[in-house]
């Protein structure tokens, strides 16, 4: 699930309230908002774009954009070590790469690529200035508490619906380890490279990949996903997808019941992915993941003892959050207040062997 995600390899700082500097326009500007202009400060011969951003309130980095990794190696997706951020998008300009670190109490971004543009003007939207956190109130004492310590949590809103719907469905039924898997192999053996500093060897150390558009999707013969693990059923779940992409890629500007209808015209692709999906690239704040195997009893055990609940107790104990059932749930994952583990850890499938 999404909101599991807590960085652990660096300290997570939250950007304070700057109380004596305005905020930009910027900081509540349209998606429709123009193209910024390339900064004059910008590294010769990096082709970059630059932009910054003022939050309106704190924001932890980290934790916003967190939930877009899939896995520590995600081809798509890298974080280093002085908390910059690099990200690799198919947008609908075309290929962008997207370089977000925290000074101060601003983003400063850069991005490279046709793309560039395009991420860019949609910048505030990705970090969460279209979120509402304070329309959350808890009724919980821990969510009071987490939500307390976590000031600088925001929903993500990418506006892509395809760069979280494959890996998604990659994650069905499978362990976290079996998707992550699946997702590298594919983007490193399919995706192109993503566009940045061709000059700058740090970037190219990165070996960021841009997923796959949907032709190339399409045409990924059958033994491929056999050696990547995943199954027919789920390859078959991503064709059927990719089908249809410009379709379910209107989806990130619908209403989360149009969206989730929307999505789920598609066989293969349930409440589970779905939830997934908006959850990320709408910032949909109530769509809850039912159907997982552990999320039940992780919230039932922190909010009622519980760690035996199923689909129908978690949304009763729930049910007091509507409307933010999935902040809700991020709380309750950052909380730590997980229940031991009663079992092995499940043992991870290879179909490539068979």
């Amino acid at each position: 699930m999404a909101g599991r995600f807590a960085p652990r390899n660096a300290p997570r700082t939250a950007l304070p309230h700057p109380a004596s500097v305005p905020a930009p326009a910027s900081a509540s500007e349209p998606a429709s908002a123009p193209a910024p202009a390339p900064d004059s400060a910008s590294a010769p011969g990096t082709g970059a774009l630059t932009r910054e951003w003022t939050p309106t309130g704190p924001l932890d980095l980290r934790l916003v954009i967190g939930p877009l990794r899939r896995g520590p190696a995600d081809p798509t997706f890298r974080m280093t070590r002085d908390g910059t951020v690099w990200r690799a998008s198919r947008t609908p300009a075309g290929p962008g790469t997207l370089r977000l670190a925290a000074r101060g109490g601003r983003i400063e971004a850069a991005a490279w690529g046709p793309g560039a543009p395009w991420l860019l003007d949609r910048l505030p939207t990705l970090l969460g200035a279209t979120d509402d956190p304070d329309a959350f109130r808890p009724r919980h004492r821990l969510l009071a508490l987490t939500r307390h310590s976590r000031p600088g949590l925001r929903l993500v809103r990418t506006g892509l619906v395809m760069e979280s719907l494959i890996p998604s469905i990659l994650e069905q039924k499978v362990t976290t380890d079996e998707a992550y898997r699946a997702w590298r192999l594919l983007v490193r053996g399919h995706g192109a490279p993503a566009p940045g500093p061709a000059d700058h060897a740090p970037f190219a150390a990165l070996g960021l990949h841009v997923m796959p558009d949907a032709r190339t999707w399409s045409l990924i013969p059958s033994w491929e996903w056999h050696r990547a693990g995943v199954d027919a059923k789920r390859s078959a779940t991503i064709l059927r997808a990719v089908r249809v992409a410009r379709r379910l890629e209107e989806a990130s500007a619908m209403e989360l019941p149009e969206a989730t209808a929307r999505l789920e015209l598609i066989p293969g692709i349930g409440p589970w992915t779905s939830a997934e999906t908006l959850q990320r690239s709408n910032g949909a704040a109530d769509a809850v993941t039912v159907g997982d195997l552990h999320l039940p009893g992780i919230v039932g055990h922190a909010l009622a003892g519980n760690r035996d609940a199923d689909d129908e107790e978690m949304l009763r104990l729930l049910a007091p959050y509507e409307g933010q059932r999935h902040r809700a749930t991020r709380l309750v994952l950052l909380s730590g207040r997980t229940p031991p583990r009663r079992a092995p850890r499940r043992t991870r499938g290879d179909i490539a062997r068979l």
